[in-house]
């Protein structure tokens, strides 16, 4: 009885890992706002992040969080860490490639809670008097983040608070504009 018992458990743990193998191995995240503002107020927003404050969902949730810029002030080669409560956690971003009004490419990386590197994207298209702004992360899943989105996608986590940040962003680059 006791053979059958570790028998079943082994398939049933064999299946699983098994199942959580064949999940996606990237992932993608990605959030579209219009705002009334030219592509270049939008533009400078993002290439400049000593601007992030104003609008990042991340700041808010930490207004303690503990932030250090490197390189030039903006463009490529621009670096900005953070250290934060649970919430915001800690890690880094630098400027890989901007293309003004028209694209930014960021290194992500993560320290804490967990380690990853991502790649998020802004991208700038003028819309009827105003500018089309798309927001995506993308990334690789290891077999943990397999695992742990099997009951929370990465556009669940990050999907809303993108939706938020995009709105704050919308606001700061109309009322500068």
């Amino acid at each position: 009885m006791l053979v059958k018992v570790l028998i079943a458990a082994v398939l049933i743990v064999g299946g699983i890992v098994a199942f959580i193998a064949t999940r996606p191995a990237e992932f993608s995240v990605s959030r579209s706002a219009t705002t009334s503002a030219p592509p270049s107020a939008v533009f400078a927003q993002v290439n400049d992040f000593h601007k992030w404050d104003a609008w990042s969902p991340w700041a808010k949730r930490d207004p303690n969080m503990k932030t250090t810029h490197e390189g030039p002030a903006s463009g490529v080669g621009a670096m900005y860490s953070w250290n934060g409560n649970k919430d915001v956690g800690e890690g880094r971003m630098t400027i890989l490639e901007s293309i003004p009004d028209e694209l930014i490419r960021i290194k992500l990386e993560f320290i804490k809670p967990f380690a990853a590197t991502n790649t998020t994207v802004f991208t700038f298209k003028p819309r009827n008097n105003g500018t089309e702004i798309t927001w995506t992360m993308s990334g690789q899943n290891n077999f943990m983040a397999k695992a742990f989105q099997l009951v929370m996608s990465m556009d669940k986590i990050v999907g809303g608070d993108f939706e938020k940040g995009l709105a704050q962003m919308t606001a700061v680059a109309e009322s500068a504009s």
